[in-house]
Parts: C-alpha cells; sequence; structure tokens
C-alpha cells in the first residue's frame, strides 16, 4: 500500500513570520526517508531530523516522489526555524523533481510569506491551488496572510472563510477572522 502525505506549512499571522507549522509527505522509500517524513508529520524542527533527511536524499534510493517528498519534509523543518531562503531551497528541489507536486507550491508559497515576499507567496499559493493539494484550507489560510501583507483586507477575509469552511474546527483562521469587522454597504 503506497500513500504519500504532503506536508503544508502554515505562518502565524501575528507577524507573518511567526511559529511555522506543518503537515508533512508521507514517504514510502527508504528508511532514513521514512523517519524524515514521520519528523515533519510529527511537527519536529529540530536540526537533528534534517540531518536525517538529507541522510536519504544523499544516500537511498527513492522514487521522484519520494525524493521530492523528502525535499518537501526538510525543508518544513526549516521552515519551522523559520529558515525561509534555506526551506525555499528545498522547495524549489522538490519543484524541480516533480513539476505538478502541490504541496511543494503551499510550502513555497508559506515560506516567501514569513520572509514578507508576499506577492511572490500569492503566486505559489495560487499554482498549489490550481495544481490540487491534500490540506486545500492550509493554502486558502497562508494566502489570506500573503493577502493582508499586500493590503487586501477583503480577499483575505474571504480566504479565512474558506479556510474555516474547509476545516471548521481548526481555530487559527476563526481567530484570524474575528480581528475582522465587515460592514454591509
Amino acid at each position: 500500500m503506497r500513500t504519500s502525505v504532503f506536508a503544508i506549512a502554515f505562518i502565524a499571522a501575528a507577524a507573518f513570520a511567526g511559529a511555522a507549522s506543518a503537515g508533512a509527505v508521507t514517504v514510502i522509500g527508504g528508511g532514513m526517508a521514512r523517519e524524515c517524513s514521520q519528523a515533519a508529520l510529527g511537527g519536529e524542527s529540530e536540526p537533528r531530523f534534517e540531518a536525517i533527511c538529507t541522510q536519504a536524499l544523499d544516500t537511498e534510493m527513492l522514487s521522484l516522489r519520494d525524493r521530492a517528498g523528502t525535499y518537501v519534509n526538510r525543508g518544513i523543518l526549516k521552515l519551522r526555524r523559520k529558515e525561509f531562503a534555506s526551506a525555499q531551497f528545498d522547495f524549489n528541489r522538490a519543484i524541480a523533481t516533480q513539476p505538478a507536486l502541490g504541496e511543494a507550491y503551499v510550502n513555497r508559497g508559506a515560506a516567501s510569506v514569513g520572509a514578507r515576499r508576499f506577492s511572490e507567496g500569492l503566486a505559489d499559493l495560487n499554482r498549489a491551488l490550481e495544481l490540487g493539494v491534500d490540506e486545500p484550507e492550509k493554502a486558502y489560510y497562508n494566502r489570506a496572510l500573503a493577502y493582508e501583507g499586500l493590503d487586501d483586507m477583503k480577499a483575505a477575509y474571504f480566504d479565512y472563510q474558506k479556510a474555516v469552511e474547509l476545516k471548521p474546527e481548526w481555530d487559527m483562521p476563526k481567530k484570524e477572522l474575528a480581528r475582522f469587522t465587515v460592514e454591509r454597504r
């Protein structure tokens, strides 16, 4: 049985570069690639897990999808430590390996938002939604952050709403929506 779950990061809105949180890619490849996947899925960020990901990429025979997933997972570990440029490098490698991998675009978009490059992030988040992702609510949440950074509060509001609609039990977009006051004209 083969399953692939890709991590999707999101950045806390308070400072656009707040604590990153991500979902990971389940990798079926070798033991270290799987361990890297589990670390990303488990919310880890410690450099020792990054080293496991690197070793998997360097030594294990991985399918293209698992190689791309391992780059995404390693990037997520870096993203959680707010190492945006280094994380973006990994997401770029994932995209070069699997150009239609929506999760790589979501995470690269999150890294851009964290680095306050909102237009760049918006383009990646739009591409991710076009390609399809396992957790679209996180793409909408990140896109809302990008819109806020670009002072498009109306678009941000609607994307936060969409994130809540897709995952009603998720508190982060609800907290962001609570900051808004809607006036009907």
